[in-house]
C-alpha cells in the first residue's frame, strides 16, 4: 500500500487581483506535491479559497453586486491562475460550498453541546480586513499588527471558543515538539508573544453582517471567519458529512503550508479546535517569509504587486515558477525585482539548462546523424560526470525532506553545470576531428544524453512543461525513463533515440529593454490602484481652476503624444434613466446605452446644469475604457464628455447628427 501525503495552501481571500505573491506559497506546495508522487506516494493536494466575512459582504455592496456573484469572478480568475501555473491541486475548496457550511454547523454545534462554545457579550479591538480581533498589548501604535490599518471597537453578542482551556497542552506541543512548527523562529513568536502571556477565548460568530455560515441553533449569529476557514482542511476530505473516506484515509494533514502572516491562526487556534474535536494534529506547518517587491510586502492596495499572467505569457510559466522557487530563501522574506527575474531566466534556464541541451543536441546531429551513439570509449572526466548523475537524486531527496526546494533545486543545477564543464574539458569538436577519437565521441555525446534524462527527470515537479520538452529533444519516450528509479544507475537508456533539437527552451532576454517595459506595466497598476476615484481638480499649465473642479467627474489633463491619446476609447451613447445621487447635490446616476448589450452606470457631476429630465433620451460621448470608479458607493463604469467655460456654463458633448449607440468617435 502506498504511504500517503496530504499537504494543503491556505484558503485564499478573494479581495481583488492576484500577484505572484499570491502564487508563492501554491507553486512551492505543487512542486513539493509532484515530488511526492514521483516517490511514490499517494498524495492529496488541496487548495481553495476563503470567501465569508463582513469585509466581502461590504465591498460587494459597494459594488451593487450580490455578493457571491462578486467573490465569483475573482475565484474564477484564480482558479484561471492556477490552470496556468499547471497546480496540480487534487481539489479545490470554497467555504460557500455547502457540504463545507452543513460540516461547519456541525462542529460549532457539537463543540457548543460539549462546553467548548459558550454565549457572551464581546467588546474588542477588530481589524476588519483581516478578519481579527486584538488585544490592546498585541496593538501595534494602536493599529492591527498584520497589516498596520487602523481597528475598531467592536462590541456586540457573541459565542465564544474556550481556547483558554487549552493553553498547557498547546504550549507543551510547540515547546516539546519541535518539527510540529518550522522555521524554529515562528516557534518563539507563537509562545512568546501569545501563548505565555496568556490565551484568552475566541469570539467566534457576529451578528454585525450575515454573510457567513448561520450558527443552526441561533440564526442571528455567523460564525467567524476563522473557525469557518480553518476547517476547511478536514470538510475537504469529507469529515462531518456522510461519508468521511478521505478523512480516514488521508488526516492527519502531513503539511500545512502558509504565509508567517497567518501562523497564529495555524498553529495556535486551529490545533486547539483539532483539541476539542479530539482530531489528531497536523503532522508539520510551516510559515514561510513573505515575496517583497523592494522592501514592502506585495498589497494590491499599495499598487506595487506584480502580475503572474504577464510574465507567464511574456517569459513562460516554467520561467515564473523557477524563479518562485529558486530565487526566495525558503523561511525568510524574499525580494522580487524584474532585473532578478530576468537574470535567472538568461543565466539559469537560457545560459545552462537551455544551451546545454541545444549543443548536446546539435552536436548529436552533426557527429551522428541525429542519433545517440553507444558508448565505446572513455575519457578521464566520464567517472566524475557520472558520479555527481548518480548522487542528484539523494541530494535533491535530502533538502525536498527538509522543505528546502532553492537548495534542491541549487543541487540539480551543480549537476546541469557540471554537464556543460564536461562539454568544455571533453572538447567535442575536437575528438570529431580525429577518427581513432571516434569512441570517445560516442561515449561523450552519449553520457551528454543520459545526463540531460537525470537532469529531466528531476525537473519534472519543477519545471513542469520544460522537463517534457527536455525528454522529447533527446528522444525519450517510454515512461519508465522518466521515473527516479530509472536515475539511481547512470547508462539505463539505451542508445539509438533520435534527438531533435528544435527552438530554444528558453530564448536569451534583453534584460534593459524588458526591464524598462516591466516598469511600464508595472506603474500603470500602481496609477490603477492610486485611481480608486477620479480627481476632482481641472489642471491648466500649473494652475488650478478651482471652479472647474466639477464634482467628482473631471479628469487632469496635460500633454500627451498620439499614440497615448488613441488609448481612449470615445463612443457614442444615449441616456436611458437618470436620478439625483443622495446627498450629493452635484451628482446624477445615468443609466447609459452604448450599444454593448446591456446598460452601464455612469456616476457624473452635471446635476447643476441638467435635472434628470434634461437628460433622459439625450446622445453623449463616453470615455468608455476609463477604469471604473466608485463614487460616493455607486460604481460608475465611464465618464460623460462635456466643454466648459470660465463663465461656470457647461454643456454636454454631443454629435450632430443622429449616430448608432457604440459609434466611435475618431
Amino acid at each position: 500500500m502506498k504511504e500517503k501525503y496530504y499537504i494543503t495552501t491556505p484558503i485564499y481571500y478573494p479581495s481583488g487581483k492576484w500577484h505572484i505573491g499570491t502564487c508563492y506559497t501554491t507553486v512551492i506546495c505543487d512542486a513539493i506535491a509532484r515530488f511526492k508522487r514521483m516517490q511514490g506516494m499517494d498524495v492529496f493536494y488541496l487548495t481553495g479559497t476563503d470567501e465569508h466575512g463582513q469585509k466581502l459582504e461590504k465591498v460587494a455592496a459597494e459594488n451593487n453586486t450580490p455578493t457571491k456573484e462578486y467573490i465569483d469572478k475573482i475565484v474564477y480568475e484564480l482558479q484561471d491562475l492556477w490552470k496556468l501555473l499547471d497546480i496540480s491541486h487534487d481539489k479545490f475548496i470554497r467555504t460557500t460550498d455547502e457540504y463545507h457550511k452543513q460540516a461547519v454547523q456541525k462542529i460549532f454545534t457539537k463543540l457548543y453541546e460539549q462546553g467548548d462554545i459558550y454565549k457572551d457579550t464581546y467588546e474588542g479591538k477588530y481589524c476588519t480586513p483581516c478578519e481579527s480581533y486584538w488585544t490592546d498589548t498585541q496593538l501595534v501604535d494602536g493599529k492591527c499588527p498584520d497589516c498596520g490599518r487602523p481597528v475598531e471597537i467592536m462590541k456586540e453578542d457573541s459565542y465564544f471558543f474556550r481556547m483558554s482551556k487549552y493553553q498547557d497542552r498547546l504550549i507543551d506541543l510547540l515547546e516539546n515538539n519541535p518539527e510540529f512548527l518550522q522555521p524554529a523562529t515562528r516557534q518563539k513568536e507563537m509562545i512568546n508573544n501569545f501563548l505565555k502571556p496568556g490565551l484568552q477565548d475566541l469570539c467566534v460568530s457576529r451578528t454585525s453582517f450575515q454573510w457567513g455560515v448561520q450558527v443552526p441553533f441561533d440564526t442571528k449569529h455567523v460564525v467567524y471567519v476563522w473557525l469557518d476557514a480553518l476547517t476547511n482542511y478536514i470538510t475537504a476530505l469529507g469529515y462531518g458529512s456522510d461519508n468521511q473516506e478521505l478523512f480516514d484515509k488521508y488526516w492527519p494533514c502531513d503539511l500545512h503550508m502558509m504565509g508567517k502572516e497567518i501562523v497564529r491562526f495555524h498553529s495556535i487556534i486551529w490545533p486547539a479546535i483539532l483539541m476539542a474535536l479530539d482530531l489528531p494534529l497536523p503532522k508539520k506547518l510551516y510559515g514561510h517569509g513573505w515575496l517583497m517587491l523592494g522592501s514592502d510586502k506585495m498589497s494590491k492596495s499599495k499598487g506595487n504587486v506584480v502580475d503572474p499572467v504577464v510574465l507567464s505569457e511574456k517569459y513562460s510559466v516554467d520561467a515564473l515558477r523557477y524563479y518562485l522557487l529558486r530565487e526566495v530563501p525558503f523561511g525568510q522574506d524574499g525580494s522580487y525585482t524584474n532585473r532578478a527575474f530576468l537574470n535567472r531566466i538568461n543565466s539559469d534556464l537560457a545560459n545552462d539548462l537551455g544551451n546545454l541541451v541545444s549543443r548536446t543536441t546539435a552536436m548529436v546531429e552533426q557527429y551522428f546523424g541525429g542519433i545517440i551513439p553507444e558508448p565505446t570509449g572513455s575519457t578521464a572526466f566520464d567517472s566524475d560526470l557520472i558520479s555527481i548523475c548518480e548522487g542528484v537524486y539523494g541530494n535533491v531527496e535530502k533538502y525536498m525532506d527538509k522543505l528546502q526546494v532553492p537548495e534542491a533545486l541549487e543541487s540539480i543545477w551543480a549537476l546541469n553545470k557540471r554537464a556543460n564543464k564536461y562539454i568544455d574539458e571533453t572538447c567535442p569538436w575536437v575528438l570529431s576531428k580525429d577518427e581513432s577519437k571516434r569512441d570517445e565521441l560516442a561515449t561523450v555525446m552519449y553520457n551528454l544524453c543520459e545526463c540531460i534524462r537525470f537532469l529531466a527527470t528531476m525537473l519534472q515537479p519543477f519545471l513542469t512543461s520544460s522537463a517534457p520538452k527536455i525528454m522529447e529533444k533527446i528522444g525519450v519516450t517510454d515512461k519508465s525513463l522518466m521515473t527516479f528509479d530509472s536515475i539511481m544507475k547512470f547508462g539505463t537508456m539505451k542508445a539509438g533515440n533520435k534527438v531533435a533539437k528544435g527552438d530554444a527552451l528558453f530564448a536569451r532576454i534583453n534584460v534593459e529593454k524588458e526591464v524598462a517595459e516591466l516598469e511600464k506595466i508595472a506603474d500603470l497598476c500602481k496609477k490603477e490602484a492610486e485611481a480608486k476615484e477620479q480627481p476632482k481638480e481641472v489642471k491648466k499649465g500649473n494652475k488650478t481652476d478651482e471652479k472647474k473642479a466639477v464634482a467628482e467627474n473631471t479628469i487632469t489633463f496635460s500633454e500627451i503624444a498620439i499614440e497615448d491619446f488613441m488609448k481612449i476609447d470615445l463612443r457614442v451613447g444615449s441616456v436611458v434613466t437618470a436620478e439625483k445621487v443622495a446627498k450629493a447635490d452635484k451628482l446624477l446616476n445615468l443609466t447609459v446605452d452604448l450599444g454593448e448589450g446591456r446598460l452601464r452606470t455612469i456616476v457624473s457631476g452635471i446635476a447643476k446644469w441638467y435635472t434628470p429630465e434634461d437628460i433622459i433620451g439625450k446622445s453623449i460621448v463616453v470615455v468608455a475604457n476609463l477604469k471604473p470608479a466608485k463614487l460616493r458607493g455607486i460604481m460608475s463604469e465611464g465618464m460623460i464628455l462635456c466643454a466648459s467655460d470660465e463663465d461656470d456654463n457647461l454643456s454636454i458633448v454631443a454629435p450632430i447628427k443622429t449616430m448608432k449607440n457604440g459609434s466611435e468617435v475618431r
